[in-house]
This record gives C-alpha cells, structure tokens and sequence, in this order.
C-alpha cells in the first residue's frame, strides 16, 4: 500500500514538474507585472479607447522575449480574449482561420 502512494506522489511531481516547464515562459513575459487592464478589455469598451488600448499592449509586445511563445499558446489555445504575443482577439482569429484553410488545401 505506501508503495502505491509512494509512486503517486512521485507521478504527482511529475505533472508539477511538466505544467511549471509548460508556463515558465509567462515568468519572462515583457507583461509580468503589468496590470491585466492593459490587455483584457473592460465591459463594454469600443471604438477610440479600445483601439488605443490594444495599441499600448502591442507596442509591450514588441520587445517582449517571449512573443513567439505567447502568440503561439494564445492561437493553440484558443485564447478568446485581450492581447496576445502582439495580436488582438481579431487578429488571432483571422490567423487561426488562415491556418485552418492552409491545412485543408
């Protein structure tokens, strides 16, 4: 019975070990410490002050060390909103549609 435990336990760091490998990216992220406002639109933001917005997060984006990684796990994802690896929600969309229509062809 403690074997049994003992290999759980050991599986169970094994996940830790494999997500903490999955998200260390996010750690050097040009965003790290930023507020959240910055990327996520509030409730009901439009026009002017959503475009400007979105601007501000994309120029964070531009010197960030981990935009491939960001954009690529926003796109995998599905990542349905704010500002990821420098795409908006409906750019990552269009992207995810053209890469869907690449693979079909």
């Amino acid at each position: 019975m403690a074997r049994k435990g003992v290999t759980v336990v050991a599986h169970i760091k094994d996940v830790q070990g494999a997500l903490v490998d999955y998200w260390d990216w996010q750690a050097l992220g040009s965003c790290n410490t930023m507020d959240p406002e910055f990327f996520f639109h509030p409730e009901g933001e439009r026009g002017g002050p959503r475009r400007r917005r979105i601007e501000r997060a994309k120029r964070i984006c531009q010197a960030c060390p981990v935009l491939d990684q960001c954009r690529e796990y926003a796109l995998t994802h599905n990542e349905p909103y704010g500002v990821w690896g420098g795409l908006s929600e409906e750019e990552r969309n269009r992207l995810a549609r053209e890469r869907r229509r690449s693979r079909a062809s």
